[in-house]
């Protein structure tokens, strides 16, 4: 161990999935049409939400700041998962590793504290409608989306700078599609003691506290919306937070699986499955979920097409 303290490796080697050929062809097929379709989804969203004035809400506000995090999300990983498909070429340099690293870290965080923000735009509206535009002023969403992208990016900063001084003397290989942090952070010969405490504190502070302040905001939300008398006006305020609260399901349902499920001899293979879900196909049904039901998004996208048709 003490032979390892100023070990340093040039290069990672990404394992990738374990699988056959026709099942590479497959997961390239795949990767490439969800890292396109979210591309567009998303561009799609985010110019809509510029181009018509109607969306230009709190709500809509916080929905191009999530589609932001979810095209540079799936901008960090896939491509380099097509490349390795495509080139056989498993190695990266520590720099680039550690840059993938640590863009991860910030989009992923950044997406947690987005959502909750939008939670207590939905909470805001629906529980205290009369005060919504005082309390939800465009100063006031401007700061909580700054607040999120700041937060995200110092706390991923300090995460990478602990990774980067890490020493690594038995393997290089990340067994992962791309640089995770727990899959980088297992292979180091360093003390782990005092990372494991701050992934624990971590953990409940940037995970599981924004998770709670959701859930707080929809049992006051779903106790006001009980109380409403008119089953119209129920059905109206129920639609108004479906798509939010389908997305939180989408992204937290396999970061907690993932976390709290036991270790197992397949669970490298599974862990990848469960990552590939957060890290691509939420991003990928993000604009599904908010365009599909969403007759602003229907409205504002017949207002861009009649634009379009006149010009």
């Amino acid at each position: 161990m003490n032979n390892c303290t100023n070990s340093k490796v040039k290069e990672f080697s990404i394992l990738v999935f374990y699988t056959t050929a026709t099942g590479h062809i497959v997961l390239y097929i795949g990767a490439l049409l969800i890292y396109l379709i979210t591309v567009i989804g998303n561009v799609l969203i985010i110019t809509l939400v510029c181009l018509v004035t109607q969306l230009h809400t709190p709500m809509y506000f916080f929905l191009c700041n999530l589609s932001t995090a979810d095209i540079a999300y799936v901008s960090i990983t896939l491509p380099k998962l097509l490349s390795i498909i495509v080139t056989n070429d498993h190695m990266i340099s520590f720099q680039g590793c550690i840059t993938q690293l640590y863009f991860f870290l910030v989009c992923g965080q950044a997406e947690i504290f987005i959502l909750t923000c939008m939670a207590y735009d939905r909470y805001v509206a629906i529980c205290k409608p009369l005060l919504y535009s005082m309390i939800m002023k465009k100063k006031i969403t401007l700061t909580m989306s700054a607040a999120s992208w700041l937060i995200a990016v110092f706390n991923s900063l300090l995460h990478t700078l602990i990774a980067s001084s890490l020493s690594f003397c038995h393997s290089n290989e990340i067994d992962h599609f791309f640089c995770d942090l727990k899959a980088v952070s297992m292979l180091s010969a360093s003390d782990s003691t005092y990372r494991d405490i701050l992934t624990t504190v971590e953990s409940v502070l940037i995970g599981c506290l924004p998770f709670l302040l959701i859930v707080v905001s929809y049992v006051y939300i779903i106790a006001t919306i009980l109380n409403i008398k008119s089953s119209k006006g129920r059905r109206k305020a129920f639609f108004s937070c479906t798509s939010h609260l389908i997305t939180v399901l989408l992204f937290y349902g396999p970061i907690i699986f993932l976390y709290m499920k036991p270790e197992t001899a397949n669970s490298r293979e599974n862990d990848k499955l469960l990552s590939m879900i957060y890290v691509a196909m939420v991003p990928m049904l993000n604009p599904l979920v908010y365009s599909l039901r969403n007759k602003d998004v229907w409205e504002a996208t017949a207002k861009v097409k009649l634009y379009l048709k006149n010009i």
